[in-house]
């Protein structure tokens, strides 16, 4: 092994983890030959097979398992050894290796503006996915920092609350409970309502209120992008529950309606998360101080605020 190349293993380890050429040569930016090809020249360095194919899948040998484990202690060695390189030099010139779920993604690339005109030499890789795929994120030690809703349950990560996060109601201007004034929950309840997928912050925490005040929607299309639901729901289609953070273009254009339901806005909390045990960078640690600090005021000026909470009637 002694004439493999850190690129090579790299590129292993994320066919490993896929356990698809495909989706390792999207995540790396390489062409499906180039990932094979370095996964071949990392075999004959080996003198053993890495996968076997079943099928139409792959899957990791004997061999394969075992140069995984220290492939992976390899890469996290030389991110330590970053981390620790960045932290001598301090803020300036550091690298912000952050995650936000899909809610995020309307006022945090203003955040990290912000932060990075105080911080002129950091740069940033900003990942923006659903939860799901931000936690992995985390608990494979690939970023430093996650931006999440709901803090996850594992008591191995600290979460710290940042911002509010209010939800809304949304109809088209022209649906019939537009304009009504105190509209319950039980008048929503045969409504046709367009929601985030299962798992997501947003559907969690629409099922929260929902088990709360024991009321059901009528759940008719679920969809994984913000932007579909909006349109659809501009389209007539139905009403959606959703982040009032995501919607302020459509409401300032007059395209969507912001239901006046008692109770509403919903209030969450958004959080600054990682690993309780992380040495985070020098730049991780300012962005993180620098959200706990202003992040709840430069949100309210980036999307506004929304309308103040009234009891829920039902």
């Amino acid at each position: 092994m002694k004439n493999a190349t850190l690129r090579q293993v790299k590129v292993f380890e994320a066919v490993a983890r896929h356990l698809n050429y495909s989706r390792a040569a999207e995540e790396l930016r390489m062409s499906q030959p180039g990932v094979s090809i370095h996964v071949r020249q990392l075999e004959r360095h080996a003198g053993l097979p890495l996968f076997e194919q079943l099928g139409k899948r792959i899957y990791l040998t004997s061999a394969g398992r075992e140069m995984l484990r220290y492939s992976r202690a390899l890469i996290q060695q030389l991110k330590e050894a970053d981390d620790a390189l960045a932290a001598l030099k301090g803020v300036s010139g550091g690298l912000l290796n952050i995650a936000v779920i899909s809610a995020g993604d309307y006022f945090f690339p203003g955040l990290l503006a912000e932060f990075c005109r105080r911080h002129e030499d950091v740069t940033v890789q900003l990942t923006v996915d659903n939860r799901e795929e931000v936690l992995h994120r985390l608990g494979e030690n690939t970023i430093d920092l996650a931006v999440l809703l709901r803090p996850p349950e594992h008591p191995e990560m600290v979460a710290e609350a940042f911002a509010p996060q209010p939800h809304v109601i949304i109809a088209a201007p022209e649906h019939r409970l537009a304009r009504k004034r105190h509209v319950s929950l039980q008048e929503l309840a045969h409504e046709a309502f367009i929601v985030r997928e299962r798992g997501s912050d947003t559907r969690l925490a629409m099922e929260e209120l929902l088990a709360e005040f024991r009321v059901k929607f009528n759940v008719t299309m679920e969809i994984k992008s913000t932007e579909t639901i909006k349109q659809a729901v501009i389209a007539g289609m139905g009403v959606s529950f959703l982040s009032a953070h995501t919607i302020g273009l459509e409401l300032e254009l007059g395209r969507l309606s912001v239901l006046d339901v008692e109770g509403f806005p919903v209030m969450r909390k958004w959080h600054i998360v990682h690993h309780k045990n992380k040495r985070l960078p020098a730049v991780a640690a300012a962005f993180k101080e620098f959200l706990l600090q202003e992040g709840a005021a430069l949100i309210e000026r980036l999307v506004g605020r929304v309308t103040p909470k009234r009891r829920l009637r039902l």
